[in-house]
């Protein structure tokens, strides 16, 4: 929209309008209790969520209902929302999807990325790892834009699957996982490092070699798996 000011154009800026109270309230909550920052099976009351986000009632309404269809928090006619519980089989049901969606979308990607792909790879893994070298090891995986980063290299890896469902299907997948490893991260004695593992998720993806690079995601994604279920236990 042009708009005049002074007799000169003035264009308006679309990345300045803020987003909607909604919006913003969804936002904020999905991330706090993705991070573990919300306990698991945490009740979820209106009124301390008020007090917590300085939000009314009904963008908080709302975004409860948008986190209950993405099963991030369990919705009780007569009990209110909750933050989801966590257990081990959860924890396998995510996996198991998981790691069935994911690698069929790095095979596609395998088969038909561009030099384009191949670019946005590298790119995503370095920026990755240039964040985790700044931060120190014991922590780095509980930082946001590490977490963010990291999430941004295994998209990379399937962003030349050719379906926006199954990539959206894939970052909801991570986002549930993630919420499992931040839990794990906070009570671990010692970091894992698998710095190697994605080292050779961009070797397979450049090689356009899908038998192995299927073979190092599932691996990959089952490890960590493994070491959140061992907590659990």
């Amino acid at each position: 929209m042009r708009i005049k000011i002074g007799g000169k154009p003035n264009f308006a800026d679309p990345t300045e309008i803020a987003p909607p109270l909604s919006e913003k309230a969804y936002r904020e909550l999905r991330s706090d209790i993705l991070r573990g920052r919300i306990e698991p099976g945490s009740k979820l009351k209106i009124e301390e969520l008020q007090r917590r986000y300085r939000y009314s009632s009904s963008p908080l309404r709302e975004a409860l209902s948008r986190l209950a269809a993405e099963q991030i928090v369990t919705a009780d006619e007569r009990r209110g929302f909750r933050a989801a519980r966590v257990s081990l089989a959860d924890l396998h049901d995510i996996t198991r999807f998981r790691i069935a969606l994911e690698t069929s979308a790095f095979r596609e990607s395998i088969v038909h990325g561009t030099d384009e792909w191949e670019a946005g790879i590298i790119s995503a893994l370095h920026r990755f790892e240039a964040i985790g070298n700044a931060l120190p090891r014991e922590s780095r995986s509980l930082d946001d834009v590490w977490i963010e980063r990291h999430k941004n290299f295994h998209i990379a890896l399937i962003a030349a699957c050719g379906s926006s469902r199954m990539l959206a299907a894939c970052s909801a997948m991570f986002d549930h996982s993630q919420r499992y490893r931040n839990l794990w991260a906070r009570r671990r004695s010692a970091p894992r490092n698998a710095g190697a593992e994605h080292r050779r998720l961009l070797d397979a993806a450049l090689r356009r070699d899908t038998t192995t690079g299927m073979a190092i995601l599932s691996e990959h994604i089952q490890k960590t798996a493994d070491q959140v279920s061992r907590f659990l236990s």
